[in-house]
Parts: structure tokens; C-alpha cells; sequence
């Protein structure tokens, strides 16, 4: 079943401080989806390449945590009691902390897309949604946390990375205002709480550095992969990072761009710099 849930690319145990996770960049299809939408329809809801933009760093010791499950089936990124309730055809028997997410039907199980179009002709049962749970939510995220605690056991840190996307421009539901472009690249630590701000800093300034527009939680401020298992204080740092599609893909056709390599180098270089200056092991060398 765990080749349909995740892929850890790269080495099992960590040989740098650094972890990193794409939860929205999967694309296969699990059996019981049963949507109303076409497959281009669900596919705008991916953080298409994500996974592999990042990949050469695996080659460095970094491992990469990859969904391979869609996200308009199940958002790994979503704690898993944000269930919608107008998803269900009956009441929720389980863990219910809503995020305020289901408004807008993008919960941790999606009911709509963008335009208020919805992904089912029905409603689903709290059993099939409990199921989806089970089977995807809960190993996708126990594989994360075995990740950050073998590097964290190694190293006495551990520097996570969740990969992101954004749409080229805003949107009325986010930012309030529609069609505006977009920075290059947002960083979240829910308001410097997931991560030590040293390494917020460090990460944008170098980002800078290179040309980019790089904004901190604005307007993406990281959800439940950073927030779950950040803790500073114990050398515990989880950092979003969300670049804007514009910069390596069209939009329109889902085809990448010349511009994805020159943001892989880029990516693969800050991968480098974090090391240097992060790794207490690469520090004492």
C-alpha cells in the first residue's frame, strides 16, 4: 500500500540535518475517489514538480518525503480532524478540529474546487473519510516524524523543509484582492513559531540574494506539517517554503518551463548553504 501513500527519495536515515516533504505534488489516483471532475480539473490543485525540483538533494543525504496520493483527495497538510462536515452524509464520530477551511471546501478532504465546483456527486460517509485517514494521512505523516527524529538523534537538530507552490497570482479567498501577481517565493513559520528565526532569516536572505521577491507569512503562513512536529527550543525547525509556479511552469498546460532549472540550482544551493551553516557537524569540520 505505501508505494500509492508516499516515496522516500533519497538515503532512510538522513545524513544532514535537513528533511524535506512534498505533500501536494502526488498524482495517482486511489481506486475509491469516485469525483464528478476530470483529471485536468483535480490536477490544478497539485503543487505540480514540487517533488521533483527538489530531488537532486537527495543525492547530498538529504531524504525527500514524497505524497504520492492527490491533494484534492486528501490534504496531508490539513490536521486530520479538519473534516467537513458538509461533506458527510452523517455526523463525524471522530477528532473534530476545524480550521475554517471547510468555508471554502478545502479542508482535509476537498469537496470543491476552485468556482465553487464540486469534486463528488454525493456526499461521503465518515467511514470513507475515517478510511482515508487511516491509509494516507496517518503514514504519511508517522514517515515524516521518523525522518525528523533520525536526523534530530543524529545531529542534536533538524531542519525541515515542507515544498510548496503558489498560483502565479492572488486570489479573492487568500489575499482579497484578485489577480495580482504574486512574490517569488513565500516563507512560513506561523508567525516565527516553527522554526528559530536565525534560520527564517538565513533562508530569505539568501533566497534575496539570488533576485527573488521572497515575502514571510504573507500570505502563506505554513499549516500542520510545520506545525505538528516544530519545536525550536529543542532543535526542532520546520520552515514553509511555497515558490510561485510562474517560475519553473506554464500555468496552463502543466509543462515545465527553462526557467525549472535555473530554480532547481538555485533550490539545490540553498540546500548546500543550510548545511554549512546549520550542520553542527559540517560547522566543526
Amino acid at each position: 500500500m505505501k508505494d500509492t501513500v508516499f516515496i522516500v527519495h533519497g538515503p532512510a536515515t538522513p545524513a544532514r540535518t535537513l528533511v524535506l516533504d512534498s505533500p501536494h505534488s502526488g498524482t495517482v489516483m486511489p481506486a475509491d475517489f469516485e469525483t464528478v471532475r476530470t483529471l485536468a480539473e483535480l490536477r490544478e490543485g497539485e503543487d505540480s514538480f514540487i517533488d521533483e525540483l527538489y530531488l537532486p538533494a537527495t543525492a547530498r543525504g538529504v531524504p525527500l518525503l514524497a505524497a504520492q496520493f492527490p491533494r484534492t483527495y486528501l490534504d496531508a497538510n490539513r490536521h486530520a480532524g479538519d473534516v467537513d462536515l458538509e461533506l458527510l452524509d452523517e455526523p463525524w464520530p471522530h477528532e473534530y478540529l476545524p480550521s475554517g477551511k471547510g468555508g471554502i471546501g478545502k479542508s482535509l478532504v476537498w469537496r470543491t474546487l476552485d468556482e465553487d465546483r464540486p469534486i463528488y456527486g454525493r456526499r461521503l460517509t465518515a467511514q470513507a473519510v475515517h478510511q482515508r485517514i487511516e491509509r494516507y494521512h496517518r503514514p504519511y505523516h508517522q514517515r515524516l516524524r521518523e525522518l525528523l527524529d533520525a536526523a534530530h538523534a543524529r545531529f542534536g537538530v533538524v531542519h525541515h523543509i515542507n515544498c510548496h507552490s503558489m498560483g502565479p497570482k492572488t486570489s479573492v479567498l487568500i489575499e482579497g484582492v484578485k489577480d495580482q501577481p504574486r512574490a517569488d517565493i513565500v516563507l512560513g513559520d506561523r508567525d516565527g513559531t516553527t522554526c528559530a528565526p536565525a534560520f527564517t532569516a538565513f533562508v530569505r536572505e539568501f533566497l534575496r540574494d539570488l533576485g527573488y521577491d521572497v515575502r514571510v507569512n504573507d500570505p502563506f503562513k505554513g499549516v500542520e506539517l510545520v506545525r505538528a512536529y516544530a519545536d525550536p527550543a529543542a532543535g526542532r525547525h520546520s520552515l514553509q517554503l511555497e515558490v510561485n509556479k510562474r517560475l519553473y511552469m506554464d500555468t496552463a498546460t502543466l509543462a515545465k518551463t527553462p526557467g525549472f532549472a535555473a530554480l532547481q540550482a538555485h533550490l539545490m544551493a540553498l540546500v548546500d548553504a543550510i548545511d554549512a551553516a546549520f550542520n553542527p557537524q559540517a560547522r566543526h569540520a
